[in-house]
């Protein structure tokens, strides 16, 4: 399909800004950038019941910032379900503010909490500290679960971009941990460590996110090369320490037509089923990555959101 034309626009209007793009931009001024879009495109704010900023521990001894949406009022006595969510950014930028609406949409339409967790970036925190970060939040509310009403058997991890690597790194290590999944919530999730797929080659500039804003991300954060073959940074072809992949929570993922990532994202879909998980995979025509954040500007994202939130609600059980 071509492109979406709210898409068309979007791409037009950031052309014409001729704003200087975020890989030719230090680590800190790319965080202001996005900071400030962000939220320009964005639906408008869910109301919730309540919303806290939390302290979480981290495994060093540290503490990261996380936000707790809870869009009703919680009840000890019938506990509610959890999604962990980990925002995009490419492991640079981004945090839980500039995914606030994102998460208050899923917490509203998945009829659960969201638990969005601000872990620490690169460069100054290198691999595999946003792994560790993602993993401690996840663990931490599993163990606190019961101090705001949470089912500690209704857990979901999702994330959008680098963040749906995070949340599937967190499924694998959550299996082996003990800690029950309900589902990912994948949303055009980076897998690999090198880009060598098609859609890489055909989608590498024009379509928001270039190859060269990749590979600056991928400098931004790993150590040295031998990262990318880390599975905890590349679950699709990473070999180092690869861990066998069946018995995950079941998976929905979302990828976008005009997306370099989309390619990837399939191919993850088609590796989880080959262990014998069960998948659902939703390529959105006419879509580039970043559309789930366009919602307020690209009228047909109300789709894709409610998909997602339909996918929530199914794995928890809930109407």
């Amino acid at each position: 399909m071509p492109l979406n034309p709210k898409i068309e626009q979007v791409l037009d209007m950031i052309a014409r800004a001729k704003r200087p793009k975020l890989h030719e931009m230090t680590a800190q001024a790319a965080r202001a950038s996005y900071e400030k879009s962000a939220p320009i495109l964005e639906i408008a704010s869910a109301p919730m019941f309540a919303v806290e900023d939390l302290r979480v521990p981290t495994r060093e001894g540290a503490a990261i910032r996380a936000r707790l949406y809870q869009p009703v009022e919680p009840s000890w006595a019938e506990p509610a379900p959890a999604l962990i969510y980990y925002h995009g950014g490419g492991f640079t930028v981004g945090s839980v503010d500039t995914h606030d609406a994102l998460c208050r949409m899923f917490a509203r339409d998945g009829k659960c909490a969201v638990l969005s967790v601000d872990y620490r970036l690169a460069p100054e925190y290198k691999f595999p500290t946003a792994v560790d970060d993602a993993f401690a939040a996840l663990t931490w509310l599993h163990a606190h679960a019961a101090e705001f009403g949470i089912d500690t058997k209704r857990l979901a991890v999702g994330g959008d971009s680098a963040g749906g690597t995070l949340a599937t790194v967190c499924a694998v290590l959550a299996r082996d941990a003990g800690i029950d999944v309900s589902l990912q919530l994948l949303i055009y999730p980076g897998t690999t460590g090198y880009q060598r797929t098609d859609s890489h080659s055909r989608l590498a500039d024009g379509f928001l996110l270039s190859g060269a804003t990749i590979r600056w991300f991928f400098d931004q954060y790993v150590r040295d090369a031998s990262d990318r073959d880390d599975w905890r940074f590349a679950p699709l072809d990473g070999k180092r320490g690869a861990p066998d992949f069946g018995g995950l929570a079941p998976a929905w993922i979302a990828t976008a037509e005009y997306d370099p990532l989309s390619d990837e994202g399939d191919a993850y879909a088609a590796k989880l089923r080959s262990y014998g998980n069960e998948v659902t995979l939703r390529r959105y025509p006419g879509m580039i990555h970043e559309f789930f954040k366009m919602g307020g500007f690209v009228p047909d994202v109300a789709h894709a959101h409610a998909e997602a939130a339909a996918a929530l609600r199914a794995a928890f059980g809930v109407e």
